[in-house]
């Protein structure tokens, strides 16, 4: 399954280590970050729960910037 988050980020610097750290988390098969559009595609592994992952998400985007953001 893919979804499609709003996220808030100052620089593409940020976004390009966001899109990173969210690849590393477990139950996530792909991210990628569209710094232009502020926006964060997430393609889930086969069987994930989407709220845990996203919120390890979240916390493992805050680390790489404490002032990004991703809306879940």
């Amino acid at each position: 399954m893919k979804k499609t988050y709003k996220i808030d980020v100052d620089c593409a610097n940020c976004a390009n280590k966001m899109e990173l750290a969210a690849s590393k988390v477990i139950g996530v098969a792909n991210a990628s970050v569209n710094f232009m559009l502020l926006k964060m595609k997430v393609e889930f592994e086969d069987g994930a729960d989407e709220k845990a992952v996203m919120k390890e998400v979240r916390k493992v985007c805050r680390k790489v910037d404490d002032d990004a953001e991703v809306y879940i």
